[in-house]
């Protein structure tokens, strides 16, 4: 069974509560969960922190996803401690500053994940904020177990491709239609004034197919 995971938290330091900024009135998380929402899987979780947690759960509600909270600093045990609650083999990851994901291409790498039995999966060359990591449970477990190293457990996956030898990473480039190295992520203000205007420009009440963003993007490299 495979289940989405989307990380969330309120502490960012160069831009505290991004995951709550508004756009269209809606905060920036919703779209990245009205999008993970698309993905045929039947678990969906919200994974947060505490002192996050109260403010998100009125939003997971909404979107359909079920909340969960643990570590607030080591997310690799976040991850891990949910993972009994909603047992899952293949875990979709995604984080909430990302109101862009593309559920198109997670379906099309999980697609591949599978067929090539991998215990780790990414796409190179979507442009940023758009991809997503797919990652075998068991995999996710023994990083947990074998790592020390304060960097896997903040960013989950590290410990699986600094260790190829360990497991079998599937990280094609994406297919070259998808391929842009602009970014969509919010990090910044600025970030965030970026994608507001994006919305602007092509959200219509439902997410925005990666192939629209494109357009967008191309558009403006080439203005």
């Amino acid at each position: 069974m495979t289940a989405v995971f989307l990380q969330a938290r309120l502490d960012s330091t160069r831009l505290p509560r991004k995951a709550l900024l508004p756009i269209y009135g809606k905060p920036l998380v919703l779209y990245a969960m009205e999008s993970l929402k698309k993905i045929p899987v039947k678990t969906h979780v919200l994974v947060t922190d505490p002192r996050s947690a109260p403010e998100f759960a009125p939003l997971a509600r909404q979107a359909d996803f079920q909340l969960f909270t643990g570590s607030p600093t080591d997310v690799l045990d976040r991850f891990c401690a949910a993972l009994p609650v909603f047992p899952a083999s293949t875990i979709i990851r995604a984080t909430g500053d990302n109101p862009l994901v593309s559920w198109e291409m997670a379906i099309r790498l999980l697609d591949e994940h599978h067929k090539l039995r991998a215990d780790y999966s990414g796409y190179s060359g979507l442009p940023t904020g758009c991809g997503v990591e797919i990652i075998r449970s068991e995999c996710l477990k023994k990083a947990r177990q074998e790592s020390s190293d304060p960097y896997d457990h903040e960013h989950v996956s590290p410990y699986l491709y600094r260790n190829p030898q360990l497991f079998t990473l599937h990280r094609p480039l994406a297919p070259r239609e998808f391929q842009s190295r602009f970014s969509v992520t919010v990090d910044t203000h600025s970030d965030f004034e970026l994608v507001s205007s994006i919305f602007a420009s092509l959200y219509h009440g439902s997410p925005i197919p990666i192939e629209t963003l494109l357009g967008w993007i191309h558009a403006r490299e080439g203005s």
